[in-house]
């Protein structure tokens, strides 16, 4: 066997196929298409369903995937296996080959056999298979046709080799390939081995032939109600994991390159020796392996959550941090194993480098959130546990279980996996009872659909008024003044129903009788931050008014169980507001420096107010000069550095416009609005209507840098600016950039851009005498190959392959060949950056007599993956696969010969 690293084990699967005439299509998504049956992608076959059900079709009849999948619900949960199994996983990578109403059993199993003995070359004495107990075709193609010991051959039920979508529907035997872990146990136990399931065989391939379909349920396999498919299929699927520790000859999936990488990265976070690591290899399994699965579900767009798909990514980052813990991790940690399982991984899914700053600040969100209820959860668990030991009991009551999941928010998963570590059990039905009594008493209205969900809130809003828990304006609502407000929760809401309590993990929205949280309006996003009650913890994302006067925090239990009526205490993200507040002044001062050099027609036309950047479109018809975007930021800089006062006032809608107030373009206002100056002195800079939050003097904002400005559509620009910290951290990054640089070229941060010219000056000397080189030395091999031309059926040939010459040159060669060629044809190919190219050149007096340039260079284009054409005389064509060049060349002499007509 050749050891292989996991990139060149993926490719040869995929590579073997392709030659065999197999589409290769790229994996589908964890999350399947149209498939409500399924909650996550868990074989191959799962992006072809609808072609084998006759409801889809394709443009090609055969295909190989590398197949993302995640098994952890239903009969294939792998959960509590991994870790402690060597082979177990939550995600892994299925190989597969389908074939749709195209081959069927026999070249199956030739394909399979041949790519496991010769491409991944195992042994053929390591290797057993078993058939479906009936299945006398698959048994006589392995047997007879194949060559294989009958004895390695094991005729198996209905349990192990038949497969069957649901009751009714598509089905057929199967043909699983083993590999034998002990041969040393000998021939002749390999079939009782298979027939017992002992630990001798490791699974690989597992051959689905969808041979039947049965018309009614059959749960004895009688066979009676199974009708043949007018076109059968193939679907084969093998663990990449797996085929990988065997070509390499270790005993567990994680010593391979899939994963020993991450393992050895959180070695390197906890400082462990490799005996260390290996006495706690558990943890370290179970932490490569979630974080493979949290990697890839975050980057097909499942984010952690309580319910459904989302709370699969929660619970495998959960489990990862609390396994952490047992190494002594009690900081997030797990963003960087993240990155190491994108570079391993991202060279195939190139989805997950796209996504990595995201994938990695998910993942750490996460993490916190956990990390602030785990201490109180497990300190209450081992409690419990302890309890029950005192008294000698073995098994954690329901209602405990359900109190430490809905009140703290520790996953059952992990309640199971603590308890179990200690020896004892979980009452699944008792917990499962307490969650849904506690979905029947909680709720207190009617859910979503059965009432329009504006409805909903504006009837919440009248019942709160009249119980005077609300005034005529609503929720007080007071952004600009405060960052903090105490009061009492009014109103839950959960999967749009009102509600009397939520717990733990539930996604909610809250309703306060006041709140400073900021709700996204004119270009500023929302505010975020926490709401906290006693012995509860709400985190809130995002902020709505769904109707005029209710405000609505939108967030996530992370501890306790909150009721209406309780105490409450608001709490803003201080840091970030204050990053948004300078990205809001800074907005208005760039408005103001853009008019002031570019023209008062310049009007906003929409902005974003973020915490890590700001962005405004304004109407201007010209690109920005780097002359007038310097001249601008300076402008802003200066009035940031003379810290003029930002006043806030209400007034009428009239006065402002009266005294010259910008408005935003299409806004729609009241009568009374919020007006924002920046002045000093009477020498007012800016002046806008706005809603917004806002420093109090623009010192406060810090460095402006514009970092970007461009076209939205006609008529209309963009700039992007960083303000404050995020400036700060730009001008650091550009400054070691620079310095990097400087350093490289042997020169100062002030002389590099001199050394880069100069640089570039010899560069193109250097590429122009390289040029000349290469004319010279094609024109001395032409002149040695048109010395000695070849005759094709009487015709005088130059037929050649020139290495590293551009079409340019190329097209000169066939000059210098019509002045020294009276009559003949020229064909010859090259090939640049792995990219061939072709040029047929003809003499005026052959093209007369059958052959024609543009036509020869478009049939050999072909052979090269491209197309080309032309005159009579002269053509060209370009191609994908250079490689192939020699049989383009060899076919072109196949047509001289053919076509001239002497």
């Amino acid at each position: 066997m050749k050891p292989m690293t996991s990139v060149e084990a993926r490719q040869a699967f995929l590579d073997y196929f392709e030659e065999m005439g197999h589409k290769q299509v790229h994996s589908s998504s964890l999350v399947p298409a149209n498939d409500p049956t399924l909650l996550f992608t868990n074989a191959g076959m799962v992006q072809f369903k609808d072609v084998f059900l006759g409801l889809d079709k394709r443009d090609y009849k055969r295909a190989t995937t590398s197949q993302k999948c995640l098994r952890v619900s239903g009969k294939h949960n792998d959960l509590e296996n991994v870790g402690p199994s060597p082979r177990h996983h939550t995600f892994f990578e299925m190989l597969g080959n389908f074939s749709f109403g195209d081959y069927f059993k026999r070249d199956a199993i030739r394909f399979a056999y041949t790519l496991l003995t010769e491409v991944y070359g195992l042994p053929a004495d390591r290797l057993a298979f078993t058939v479906y107990h009936n299945d006398d075709e698959a048994y006589n193609i392995w047997v007879n046709e194949m060559g294989v010991d009958p004895q390695r051959v094991a005729r198996l039920g209905a349990k192990t080799n038949f497969w069957q979508m649901a009751e009714t529907g598509p089905c057929g035997p199967t043909s699983e390939l083993h590999w034998d872990k002990y041969p040393e146990r000998g021939v002749g136990n390999i079939i009782p081995s298979l027939e017992a399931e002992d630990d001798r065989f490791l699974e690989l391939w597992n051959l689905v032939f969808m041979q039947f379909n049965r018309t009614q349920p059959d749960p004895d396999h009688s066979g009676q109600y199974d009708v043949p498919l007018p076109a059968p299929g193939v679907d084969t699927g093998m663990g990449l994991e797996r085929i990988l520790s065997v070509v390499n000859g270790v005993k567990a999936n994680y010593d391979t390159d899939l994963f020993m990488p991450i393992i050895e990265k959180t070695q390197q976070l906890t400082g462990q020796t490799d005996a260390e690591r290996d006495t706690n290899i558990v943890p370290y399994r179970v932490i490569a392996d979630h974080m493979r699965a949290a990697v890839f579900l975050i980057a097909d767009g499942v984010l952690p959550g309580a319910k459904g798909r989302d709370s699969v990514c929660r619970l495998v980052i959960r489990r990862a941090s609390r396994f952490g813990a047992k190494l002594g991790f009690n900081q997030p940690f797990l963003a960087e194993v993240a990155q190491t399982v994108i570079d391993i991984m991202g060279g195939h899914y190139t989805e997950l480098v796209e996504r990595t700053e995201a994938i990695k600040k998910i993942i750490t969100q996460e993490e916190i959130r956990f990390h602030r209820t785990l201490d109180r959860g497990l300190s209450e668990l081992e409690a419990e546990l302890d309890m029950l030991q005192q008294t000698g009991k073995t098994e954690l009551p329901g209602r405990v279980a359900f109190y430490l999941k809905a009140t703290l928010g520790l996953p059952i998963q992990v309640i199971q996996d603590i308890a179990g570590e200690r020896g004892f059990s979980v009452d699944m039905r008792g917990f499962n009872e307490e969650e849904s009594r506690h979905a029947e008493v909680s709720g207190g209205g009617q859910a979503m659909g059965e009432i329009d969900l504006a409805e909903l809130y504006g009837e919440t809003l009248a019942q709160l008024k009249a119980a005077k828990l609300l005034g005529d304006r609503g929720v007080v609502y007071q952004p600009h003044t405060a960052t903090t407000a105490e009061d009492r929760v009014l109103a839950l809401f959960r999967d749009g129903q009102r509600v009397d309590s939520v717990i733990a993990g539930d996604r909610v929205e809250v309703v306060l009788g006041t709140t400073p949280f900021y709700v996204e309006a004119g270009g500023q996003i929302s505010d975020t931050g926490t709401i906290t009650g006693q012995d509860w913890v709400i985190e809130v994302e995002d902020m709505k008014q769904p109707v005029g006067g209710l405000i609505v925090h939108v967030g996530e239990v992370i501890e306790g169980t909150p009721r209406e009526g309780d105490a409450a205490r608001a709490d803003v993200d201080a840091e970030r507001r204050a990053d948004i507040t300078r990205n809001h002044t800074g907005t208005h001062l760039l408005h103001a420096a853009l008019r002031g050099r570019l023209g008062t027609h310049v009007q906003q036309r929409g902005s974003l107010v973020a915490p890590d950047r700001l962005r405004f479109d304004f109407v201007h018809n010209d690109k920005l000069t780097p002359e007038e975007i310097a001249d601008i930021e300076a402008q802003v800089n200066a009035i940031i550095q003379k810290n003029y006062p930002v006043h806030a006032e209400e007034k009428s809608l009239a006065q402002a416009r009266a005294e010259g107030a910008m408005a935003l373009f299409g806004e729609k206002y009241g009568d009374r609005v919020r007006t924002i100056v920046v002045a000093d002195n009477g020498d007012r800079y800016s002046y806008e209507l706005c809603g917004g939050v806002h420093v109090h003097e623009t010192g406060e904002i810090g460095p402006f840098v514009i970092v970007s400005e461009g076209s939205v559509s006609a008529g209309i620009r963009r700039v992007e600016a960083l303000t404050g910290r995020g400036a700060v951290e730009y001008i650091q990054r550009a400054r070691h950039t620079l310095g990097e640089v400087a350093h490289r070229l042997g020169t100062t941060p002030e002389q590099a851009a001199m050394r880069v010219e100069a640089l570039q000056d010899e560069l193109a000397a250097a590429r122009k005498q390289i040029q000349q080189l290469q004319r010279d030395i094609a024109r001395s091999n032409f002149n040695e190959m048109v010395a000695h031309l070849e005759s094709i059926n009487g015709v005088p040939a130059l037929v050649a392959t020139l290495d590293g010459l551009t079409m340019d040159n190329l097209r000169e060669m066939s000059d210098w060949f019509r002045n020294r060629v009276s009559s003949g044809v020229m064909v010859v190919g090259s090939a640049v950056d792995d990219k061939p190219q072709l040029l047929v050149a003809v003499t005026d007096d052959l093209t007369k007599k059958g052959l024609h340039a543009g036509n020869l260079v478009k049939e050999i284009a072909a052979v090269v993956g491209g197309g080309g054409g032309g005159r009579p005389n002269l053509a060209q064509a370009g191609g994908k696969d250079a490689s192939q060049l020699p049989a383009a060349l060899a076919k072109a002499r196949q047509l001289i010969a053919q076509n001239y007509k002497g």
